[in-house]
């Protein structure tokens, strides 16, 4: 392959992303190779290195882009409950940013793109947390967003491991998660009835 080729390749960042996120989603991260997806890109070995300069680049620059679409989902749900079901949804549709995205000795803490993308995910949760009855002055809000965070969480990484299988069945997850929020929190965000 000649330089000429990679360079009228067209937009070789979102191939190799595009190539990246298909060998995530089969394999796993442990499996990516600067040098495979330049081959699946049809380019040069070093043309990659050129967009990411080396792996975790690239797994940074994953991490960034799921953060940020991430954060979109959440935002546009309307409150809480319903953020925790873009969460799982999220997960459902992008299984390979989520695997990235949560294992932080993948990628660069310190990249701009991805601290600005964990910020507005981050701020998003937190809206939806604010937004339930106020806690008393001795309760730690912070514990909400764990609890909200565990609970979303944890379906999701449960949902894509197959570890729900029998319980979810053919049933929709999203339909699924709704019943166990309703199963342990009222409207008001207290215990379930």
């Amino acid at each position: 392959m000649t330089s000429d080729r990679a360079y009228h390749h067209g937009d070789l960042r979102r191939a190799v992303l595009a190539a990246a996120l298909d060998v995530i989603r089969t394999e796993g991260p442990a499996a990516l190779s600067l040098r495979d997806l330049a081959r699946r890109a049809g380019v040069s070995h070093a043309a990659p290195a050129h967009h990411f300069k080396d792996r975790t680049g690239l797994l940074t620059a994953i991490a960034a882009e799921g953060y940020g679409l991430f954060a979109d989902a959440l935002a546009a749900a309307p409150d809480l409950r319903e953020r925790g079901v873009a969460y799982v949804r999220f997960a459902a549709t992008h299984p390979a940013h989520f695997q990235v995205m949560f294992q932080p000795d993948l990628w660069r803490a310190d990249d701009p793109d991805l601290l600005a993308a964990k910020a507005r995910a981050t701020a998003a949760l937190r809206t939806g947390v604010a937004a339930l009855t106020p806690a008393a002055p001795t309760d730690d809000p912070r514990l909400a967003g764990v609890a909200a965070w565990s609970l979303a969480h944890g379906f999701a990484t449960l949902l894509l491991s197959g570890n729900l299988a029998d319980a979810v069945g053919a049933r929709d997850p999203e339909k699924v998660f709704r019943a166990i929020g309703r199963l342990l929190f009222t409207p008001e965000g207290t215990p379930g009835q």
